[in-house]
């Protein structure tokens, strides 16, 4: 288990300026954390490339964006966009059988998925030619990266591709139960996990959240040697999950969002970052907050530890800063409710007896049980329902201050990276955004 390294001290401005270069490894999609580093590069007017994973039309063969999508993606992210799809993972590429993984996922259902069979070896062989597709476009990429990047220019590249949820209709009840499942609905992830569709699911998601940045690391060596021998900084970033500290009854704590099924991926995304360091890498992988995304819809509950941020901008230095994400959570309430209420309902939820056994940082990740499923579902639907209204809760407003400060961190911490894995918890997350 990698060990638990909290960043405790604000990191100085980073140097980067014009003339650097930043480089977003993934696509930008809504809003979310890739957002805030973006925002960071932008500010510091620095030069930003950007990739895309491309796009499949009816889940067919992979093509580069068309003109018209390039030019909306570069207006989005406000930088070039090398059109090379870079699409990780293998759950559409076809075996010798014809058959994709998706395919071979028809008909499975909540109650069979545990004992559904799976042709593990043709699904390896899906698995080798996603492989051999994305390291192709890789060095494709960068290629024409490297002729974008000039001489004594500073650079960051920050990795943003996570996820790898086999796109088959027939697996979304199926997550449904596992992730927001309760009483008759309720399933358990561990027999799931253990399935030939769940051995599915971890190799799709090792194969997206956690190699691609392996990678792209090795894919760059002849950059980073170009860049480190004309004088200049290369330095990699990538995003984390490994539960988070938050103040629960008054202390900092780490805890974590059940089941976290990603979590195994993510601790490989560690380990890659890890053994990257020892051989002289600046990569560090940023294990952030729990907040409230699209991507993170699947996850109920997750938003549940975002709350006591409240309490920590208290903690760590109020002033107007504080006061103004205060007030533009307590405006989101419905009339007669209040922050104080809802921090104690989140507080007493995350001190709650029925949590104490997932509370151990070696054992994680953990699986649900009925008892924690239950009560996680039941008291996040609560505290949601104390907004006004359910496009526009508490947890939204809570989490564009997280990206943001979370962007802040990893952008001045990645100029001079002192450790390959950090945890960006609740107290430093405050201290930066009341700074």
């Amino acid at each position: 288990m990698t060990p638990y390294t909290p960043l405790t001290q604000l990191p100085e401005a980073a140097g980067y300026g014009k003339g650097d270069v930043f480089v977003l490894f993934g696509e930008l999609f809504g809003r979310g954390y890739a957002n805030g580093i973006v925002d960071e590069a932008r500010k510091a007017g620095m030069t930003i490339i950007g990739a895309t994973v491309g796009r499949r039309d009816n889940n067919g063969p992979l093509r580069p964006l068309t003109p018209e999508e390039l030019a909306e993606a570069e207006a989005s992210l406000g930088g070039r966009i090398i059109n090379v799809p870079l699409e990780a993972g293998f759950d559409l590429e076809p075996a010798a059988d014809g058959l994709t993984p998706v395919d071979r996922l028809k008909g499975v259902k909540p109650d069979t998925v545990v004992e559904t069979r799976l042709d593990m070896a043709a699904i390896e062989e899906s698995r080798q030619k996603g492989l051999a597709r994305f390291r192709e476009n890789l060095a494709l990429f960068v290629k024409e990266l490297d002729g974008l990047i000039p001489a004594g220019a500073n650079v960051l590249i920050a990795h943003t591709m996570a996820g790898g949820i086999p796109r088959a209709r027939t697996l979304m009840p199926i997550l449904n139960r596992v992730f927001k499942g309760q009483g008759d609905r309720y399933l358990a992830s561990e027999p799931f996990w253990n399935s030939a569709v769940g051995q599915l699911c971890s190799l799709s998601f090792d194969e997206v959240t956690a190699d691609t940045f392996g990678a792209l690391m090795a894919a760059t060596a002849g950059l980073r040697s170009r860049v480190e021998g004309a004088g200049a900084r290369i330095s990699y970033s990538a995003y984390g999950y490994h539960g988070c500290a938050v103040l629960i009854g008054g202390e900092y704590r780490w805890q974590s969002y059940t089941p976290y099924l990603q979590g195994w991926a993510k601790i490989r995304l560690e380990e890659i970052a890890t053994k990257a360091w020892q051989e002289g890498v600046k990569a560090t992988v940023y294990n952030s907050p729990e907040i409230q995304t699209n991507s993170s819809a699947l996850f109920l509950g997750v938003e549940i530890s975002l709350y006591p941020l409240l309490a920590a901008l208290r903690k760590e230095g109020e002033g107007a800063a504080a006061k103004a994400i205060w007030d533009a959570c307590q405006g989101l309430l419905k009339e007669g409710e209040t922050l104080d209420a809802l921090l104690e309902k989140a507080d007493a939820y995350l001190s709650s007896p029925v949590l104490k056994p997932f509370g151990t940082y070696e054992e994680w990740p953990r699986h649900n049980a009925p008892e924690q499923a239950g009560l996680m579902l039941a008291v996040s639907d609560e505290l949601m329902a104390m907004s006004a209204d359910s496009k526009n809760v508490v947890c939204a407003e809570l989490s564009k201050s997280v990206f943001r400060a979370v962007g802040r961190l990893m952008f001045d911490h990645s100029w001079n990276p002192q450790a390959p894995v950090l945890w960006l918890n609740h107290d430093i997350i405050a201290r930066r955004l009341v700074s």
